[in-house]
């Protein structure tokens, strides 16, 4: 099983474990790339959000893929949320990030999900059916 059930995914959080969930496409027609995020095992609940270049990759490693976007923000990504809770982060996340509650995994697993993406096409569509999430602009 790929993705973190909500018992382990919130054991996950109270451990300090790192999570992260591939989000999809992100960019430009003129600069195509993908979206991530994640919440790193250190300090609060914090969740940032990722965007890199989605190019012919010789890694399917997301953090070793260059930023999208040429700020300060991406040597690390964009903080979006900080919360003392758990619960409150994954929601934070899935309000200012469009991620799902169901599709998070452990560190190093969104990887996979964007292997998973770009060997099926650069599908619109997350494997479950439903449109891929959308950060918003908030």
């Amino acid at each position: 099983m790929r993705y973190l059930a909500e018992p382990f995914l919130l054991g996950a959080l109270k451990q300090g474990r790192p999570i992260e969930q591939f989000l999809g496409p992100s960019g430009t027609p003129d600069s195509l790339g993908v979206s991530y995020v994640e919440r790193p095992a250190e300090g609060n609940y914090e969740i940032y959000l990722h965007a890199v270049l989605d190019t012919e990759p010789q890694t399917y490693d997301l953090d070793s893929l260059p930023a999208l976007f040429d700020t300060d923000e991406e040597d690390f990504g964009l903080l979006v949320a900080t919360t003392s809770d758990p619960a409150a982060a994954l929601d934070a996340a899935a309000e200012r990030t469009g991620a799902v509650r169901e599709r998070w995994v452990t560190q190093s697993m969104a990887g996979d999900e964007y292997r998973d993406y770009v060997l099926a096409g650069r599908p619109a569509r997350a494997p479950d059916g439903r449109p891929r999430p959308t950060p918003s602009s908030s």
